[in-house]
């Protein structure tokens, strides 16, 4: 579930605004989106995904909130690692790339 959208890092691009499907976030003018509905989160981690500067932190926790604190070691760390995890963002190595399993699909003909 969305728990962060950071202050300090986000530039109130809006994009996870856009990109979530069921509507958690509100645009605020000149100000970073706010978690509106946190309870619609689906946990799909779209808006973590698109988020172009690491902003937002979304629990793996999909059935409540999780509190977190933005300024603990753990968390600033946590924050844009899925986006991490599969290689979207500048000067990160696609996980497409490294993945292997059509070998097996090509085996199977």
């Amino acid at each position: 579930m969305i728990e962060i959208v950071s202050a300090e890092r986000c530039t109130a691009c809006n994009i996870c605004v856009t990109a979530c499907p069921t509507n958690v976030f509100d645009m605020v003018p000149g100000k970073p989106p706010v978690i509106a509905r946190q309870d619609d989160c689906q946990t799909c981690f779209m808006c973590e995904l698109y988020c172009p500067e690491d902003a937002l932190y979304v629990a793996p926790i999909a059935d409540h909130a999780f509190q977190v604190e933005e300024h603990e070691g753990d968390t600033r760390a946590l924050m844009g690692s899925y986006r991490n995890a599969i290689g979207w963002g500048k000067g990160r190595t696609p996980t497409a790339r490294i993945d292997a399993s059509f070998e097996l699909l090509k085996r199977a003909h």
